[in-house]
This record gives structure tokens, C-alpha cells and sequence, in this order.
């Protein structure tokens, strides 16, 4: 657990405001699939949308963290 912890403190260390911006829609997109409560007729665009929206953001998020695994090893 404390290898996870010190692994965050480097990552918001090396991280951007950018960084946390996508941090914040990944985490939105992930609520909004979650807990959406739409009428059945559009739940599915509100999913596909939020599933965008997750895809972009945690991409980037997931490459800069493993770069920087690797750049720690």
C-alpha cells in the first residue's frame, strides 16, 4: 500500500493542471455511466457519451503513470 501511495505523490508531483483536468472528466465520465438515472430512450447516448469521454481522458492518464513507473525503476 505504501508503494501505491508514493506512486500518487510522484505522479501529482510530475502532473499538470492538465493533468488533473483529465483526472477530473475521467472520474466525472466514470460517475455519470454509474449513476445515471435518464429515461431508458437516451440512457444509451448518456453511456456512449460518458464512455468517450472516459476513454479520453484515461488514456493519457494511464500513459503518463506507467511512464512514469518505468522512469522510476
Amino acid at each position: 500500500m505504501k508503494y501505491l501511495l508514493n506512486l500518487g505523490n510522484i505522479y501529482a508531483e510530475n502532473s499538470t493542471w492538465k493533468d488533473f483536468a483529465l483526472l477530473k472528466f475521467c472520474l466525472f465520465s466514470m460517475g455519470l455511466a454509474a449513476g445515471t438515472a435518464v429515461k431508458k430512450e437516451h440512457r444509451k447516448a448518456v453511456l456512449a457519451g460518458s464512455a468517450v469521454v472516459f476513454a479520453a481522458s484515461y488514456i493519457p492518464l494511464m500513459a503518463k503513470l506507467f511512464r512514469i513507473v518505468s522512469e522510476k525503476e
